[in-house]
């Protein structure tokens, strides 16, 4: 038997690019992993997110970091008297913070244990 989840009004998601936009976005591989790292521990450098993510090649990583930036999720801040170079995010990242909150409980309902 098929339950239904009430909408007020059914979405026709071929009519819903932003729809299907947010799920590209949040959907692809380690963008996901890196905002909830920038959520919870704030500013970091890249060595520091990389190390919160292990599985990520670094390669990976920066393609996904500059993919978020331009997306306006994150900044990147460059200090023009040393190499450092920090990542942050935006109003836009943090507004996914409630969002991401969810999933981590939505997770932890459904998959319970670590299939590590």
């Amino acid at each position: 038997m098929r339950t239904n989840i009430s909408i007020k009004e059914p979405i026709n998601y071929y009519l819903c690019p932003k729809f299907e936009k947010t799920f590209s976005f949040l959907g692809k591989k380690w963008n996901g992993l890196i905002i909830d790292v920038l959520l919870q521990e704030g500013t970091l450098r890249f060595r520091e997110i990389a190390r919160q993510i292990p599985k990520c090649s670094d390669r990976v990583l920066v393609e996904r970091l500059r993919e978020l930036e331009h997306d306006g999720v994150i900044d990147r801040n460059d200090y023009a008297d040393s190499s450092l170079i920090e990542y942050c995010l935006t109003d836009q990242g943090r507004e996914l913070a409630p969002i991401m909150k969810q999933l981590h409980d939505w997770s932890e309902k459904w998959y319970p244990v670590d299939e590590g």
